[in-house]
């Protein structure tokens, strides 16, 4: 008999555990919908008072086409290159794609999902407004200066061209046209601009160069530079693939070099470099040693 109480007790106490199991997680669950219902409410709003036209995804975020592009349609297998603008509601800005570099992916690869949903049919050359209620965004952990529970307009705007050589190409013109600077533009899409020419020894491959430069971003931002009398002395296979412009080049030039992503680090974003930046470099040829 008394192993028949102890028993019913631990059934109890099991029974009450699962009830109280239960509660909890219809609790979660109705707390998640009701966030889902608020972001909602606030979209639909927004919508409402910024008078805009938006299609709301059966999974939940709303989005805008405001330029369809006049390119070829971008497929999931495709590579796509745009700036990326993410804020809130309110206008709080929370990343910007820097001024002359770009964002870059295959379109199938896009991340939030409704990127990808959003840009399904849009050509080249087209814009988006993608706004994501907090539970397609960032949930309740948020993301660095994205606080819990945010809900996010991002735009997508995307280059016309379909690569990423097109577009530093592009921008190089661009800014060489808008600052009225002659550029020669050579074999390796380096462009070029001799200030000084050199009188001495000239640079070939296996050459050590002693320059004195200042590294730059179009924006203007100087990333590196020596200072003063100070030098720089590298042998130039050493050195990133656009200083080979260099070559042919004499002792005592002074040259102005504008060098694609692709050559200059691509992919790979420094300290003061974002991704896919045309570097623009003045340069001073102190020496050569051959």
């Amino acid at each position: 008999m008394y192993n028949n109480i102890q028993m019913r007790k631990k059934i109890t106490l099991y029974t009450v555990a699962l009830l109280g199991m239960i509660v909890l997680l219809n609790s979660c669950k109705k707390e998640y919908e009701s966030i889902e219902s608020i972001d909602d409410a606030k979209i639909q709003a927004y919508i409402k008072q910024n008078n805009l036209t938006m299609t709301k995804d059966p999974s939940g975020f709303y989005y805008q086409v405001l330029d369809p592009g006049t390119g070829t349609v971008v497929l999931n297998k495709d590579s796509i290159f745009f700036n990326l603008n993410v804020q809130s509601l309110s206008g709080t800005s929370y990343y910007t794609t820097a001024q002359y570099s770009n964002e870059g992916t295959y379109l199938g690869y896009m991340v939030p999902p409704p990127y990808r949903i959003a840009l399904n049919g849009i050509k080249r050359g087209g814009k988006v407004r993608v706004i994501l209620p907090s539970h397609l965004a960032y949930g309740k952990n948020g993301s660095g200066a994205i606080p819990s529970n945010e809900i996010i307009s991002s735009t997508l705007t995307i280059y016309p061209e379909a690569s990423q050589i097109d577009i530093d190409d592009k921008l190089i013109r661009d800014f060489l046209a808008a600052k009225g600077i002659t550029a020669t533009k050579s074999p390796s899409r380096v462009y070029y601009q001799v200030l000084t020419v050199g009188t001495g020894i000239s640079v070939d491959i296996a050459s050590t160069i002693t320059v004195k430069y200042a590294g730059r971003l179009l924006n203007g931002s100087v990333f590196d530079q020596s200072v003063g009398d100070a030098t720089l002395q590298s042998p130039l296979s050493s050195l990133i693939k656009g200083w080979k412009v260099l070559l042919g080049m004499q002792k005592g030039a002074k040259v102005r070099i504008f060098i694609p992503s692709d050559l200059g680090y691509g992919l790979a974003a420094q300290t003061s470099i974002p991704a896919s930046s045309v570097l623009d470099f003045d340069i001073e040829l102190v020496d050569v040693t051959n």
